[in-house]
């Protein structure tokens, strides 16, 4: 809540005015003067695979600190394009990567950032349906091979781990195989193409796999090919809300925050 600070003054009444109506006006004046004004609403970009931190988060937030969150997401170079285009924001949360250069371009303020999770990429598939062996990397590629359709995030689309997939598998020397299985997805929730049958494996961020119901993680990748992506949260270089915005990063920091990301598949940052 945002709180007016002020003063009580000697409103030099003279002695004959009552006392007691005199501890009475000054009481009243004190506490109008201090009373809360209306309460703050932050705008919250935030990368897909971190929205749900962000939405479980807000109502003990919103009770905490009377300011009101407006969260909404995209994938990271989809959030990226609109900063640079000129949509309003108070606090963003994105790879660091993706923070330089908005920093650099002074699109958000250089301080204060703040890590506040990471999370790992998973392989899903539909409940019910049988789990490939994902524990080594062979087991992996294996796997990728033998399915008949695989759902990742698009990489034109900016996502991190579409991207990081994409590389992998030009590494490997198998994007070209893999290529007519793809299923590749805008944006949003891939594992919802494991439920609605049109992949037979999902791979994607743990945390949005975990926010599909009828999805089941098999588990991440190996760690010896695992690829966290780091979320940074950052304000917005124009914002109205500054005292705001500075409390929803501290919070997302704090105990409530760490019990909340292992729920959601995610993890304090390092």
């Amino acid at each position: 809540m945002i709180v007016a600070h002020t003063r009580c003054f000697d409103f030099g009444l003279s002695g004959s005015f009552p006392m007691k109506w005199l501890s009475f006006v000054l009481f009243v004046a004190c506490n109008l003067a201090a009373a809360p004004v209306q309460s703050a609403e932050i705008k919250v970009l935030t990368a897909g695979a971190f929205k749900p931190v962000v939405v479980a988060l807000a109502p003990d937030f919103e009770k905490r600190s009377g300011h009101r969150l407006i969260i909404d997401n995209d994938t990271a170079g989809g959030l990226t394009k609109r900063i640079e285009n000129g949509e309003a924001f108070d606090v963003t949360f994105l790879p660091p990567a993706s923070l330089a250069g908005l920093t650099q371009r002074m699109f958000t303020a250089a301080q204060p950032q703040a890590d506040v999770a990471r999370v790992a990429i998973g392989v899903a598939v539909k409940d019910g349906a049988p789990a490939p062996i994902i524990s080594t990397t062979e087991a992996f590629k294996a796997a990728l091979l033998n399915a008949k359709s695989i759902a990742v995030i698009d990489p034109k689309a900016g996502g991190s781990s579409g991207l990081y997939l994409a590389d992998l598998f030009q590494k490997w020397g198998i994007a070209e195989t893999l290529k007519p299985k793809l299923v590749l997805v805008p944006g949003g929730l891939v594992a919802q193409k494991v439920v609605n049958g049109e992949a037979d494996l999902a791979l994607h961020q743990i945390s949005e796999i975990l926010a599909v119901p009828g999805a089941r993680l098999v588990g991440p990748l190996p760690a010896e090919i695992q690829n966290y992506t780091v979320y940074r949260g950052a304000i917005a270089a124009k914002t109205t809300q500054e005292e705001a915005a500075r409390a929803l990063l501290a919070y997302l920091q704090g105990p409530e925050a760490k019990a909340v990301l292992q729920q959601k598949g995610m993890e304090a940052a390092p």
